[in-house]
């Protein structure tokens, strides 16, 4: 079998054409390696959230989909920086509050995604657990919680 790629690069441009998926080559690499069982390429991780993008559709080796998240994870940081510099910018700019408010929020979010992925990250490299059979699983039964009364007070 015999697969031939190729692209013109003015292509897109002139015909006003956007791709979704990354370069043809990536793929064609990819469609390579697994039709001969070659090994894939251990290049280091791109930086470029684009080009990470990219990586995650030819990452099939577990370890290599935890560097994606983990890669993923160090830009984010890199992400919430450069918010948290434009927020100081904007309260030393004077702009609206709401400009700054917003730009905190966005930050904070930011890091509650990157320790989030800082977390799931391993689970892609490690091995799944074994699922509980529905037998061992405990009971749960709703039963409403005890009154409790208050301590007894003293008159006066």
């Amino acid at each position: 079998m015999v697969v031939s790629f190729s692209v013109r690069r003015q292509a897109a441009a002139k015909y006003d054409h956007g791709s979704c998926g990354g370069p043809v080559t990536v793929f064609a690499q990819a469609l390579h390696a697994r039709l001969y069982g070659l090994p894939t390429d251990d290049d280091p991780l791109p930086t470029a959230l684009d080009a990470l993008l990219q990586a995650t559709h030819t990452a099939t080796a577990p370890e290599q989909q935890t560097a994606i998240l983990q890669q993923l994870a160090e830009q984010l940081r890199n992400a919430t920086e450069i918010i948290q510099r434009y927020q100081y910018q904007a309260q030393r700019d004077r702009l609206p509050d709401s400009v700054a408010e917003q730009l905190r929020d966005a930050h904070d979010q930011d890091e509650q995604v990157t320790k989030t992925l800082d977390a799931v990250a391993p689970a892609f490299s490690s091995q799944p657990a074994a699922p509980v059979p529905p037998a061992a699983q405990p009971r749960h039964t709703a039963s409403p919680p005890a009154p409790t009364t208050p301590p007894a007070g003293r008159r006066r």
